[in-house]
């Protein structure tokens, strides 16, 4: 669906986003995350073609932005942050403003907003005065105008913004249910929401891109967690010829022995743990704990964006 490849841009000699390249598929949703000016507004004004790169290429559903800019602009729908809405102005009458604005034939647009407002739950609130709504309804105005014409690929800066918990939710059910024929981008400083609702996250350094990651790889670390009695010493030797460790460092702790086990690259978790339990088993231990060690995504994003403020 999205290809990205080198993408630079320059502000005079100011280097915003530099040799950007990654892939994403159809239907995904991808978290983009980075401080403040690392970069992800002016990728994803790049992905819009609001902007153009100094550098690089973007193809969307197979066409190249810098050469098919309008085609590829009615194939997707853009929330910024900061979206310029009117309070004084009826729902639907702003949707079918948005929607002309968009070039939605007059012959297609009743129908576009219309499902605009079926696939974000506005319908009842379609004669309502934007400025009469609640902050959660007046985002959901926002995700609609997006979805005008049902595009292929969703742009989302922070949609959750001043949002409370309810909202929030209600924000990031109607996201996942966009996805079904979407693909989404989403943008947001909440780590908690690409952990709830991303399938996969790139992170921005100094404009860089940093990680490029699913979240289930990103979350399971190839490592597990032993406790047993103590008496360590014995076990250690027969932890290190398991055939799917690589590593085994070992934890002070009272009354218990704590073996972190590094797996080797591309072993089977389950059948690793199988035999370490085994070996712990045969070595007449006791097996209090053995579990994978799970990163969050706070950290992951504080390890490598260390030093980007």
């Amino acid at each position: 669906m999205i290809d990205v490849q080198s993408l630079t841009r320059h502000y005079g000699s100011t280097t915003a986003v530099e040799d950007v390249s990654f892939c994403i598929d159809d239907h995904a949703i991808v978290g983009l995350l980075g401080h403040n000016g690392a970069g992800k507004t002016t990728v994803m004004r790049m992905l819009s073609g609001y902007l153009e790169p100094s550098a690089g290429s973007i193809t969307i559903g197979g066409l190249d932005l810098a050469r098919h800019a309008h085609s590829v602009q009615q194939q997707l729908g853009y929330l910024p942050e900061n979206l310029p809405i009117y309070p004084e102005m009826i729902v639907a009458d702003y949707l079918d403003y948005a929607a002309t604005l968009k070039g939605i034939g007059a012959r297609e647009r009743s129908q576009a907003v219309r499902e605009a407002l079926a696939a974000t739950d506005l319908a009842g609130r379609a004669l309502d005065r934007i400025g009469t709504l609640s902050r959660g309804y007046r985002q959901r105005v926002g995700v609609a105008q997006a979805t005008l014409g049902r595009p292929g690929l969703l742009i989302l800066d922070e949609p959750t913004n001043g949002l409370d918990p309810n909202q929030t939710e209600h924000m990031r059910e109607l996201i996942v249910q966009l996805s079904r024929r979407a693909t989404i981008i989403l943008s947001t400083h909440i780590m908690q929401e690409v952990d709830a609702i991303c399938d996969r996250v790139l992170v921005l350094r100094h404009g860089r891109l940093a990680l490029d990651e699913s979240l289930h790889a990103l979350h399971h670390t190839q490592t597990l967690c032993l406790h047993t009695a103590a008496g360590a010493e014995n076990l250690l030797p027969h932890l290190r010829r398991v055939p799917q460790v690589a590593a085994v460092e070992q934890a002070p702790a009272r009354q218990r022995a704590v073996f972190t086990l590094r797996l080797r690259e591309g072993a089977d978790t389950d059948a690793a743990a199988d035999a370490i339990a085994q070996c712990v088993l045969r070595c007449g231990a006791r097996l209090y704990q053995l579990q994978p060690v799970v990163r969050d995504l706070d950290s992951v994003f504080r390890e490598v964006t260390a030093g980007g403020h």
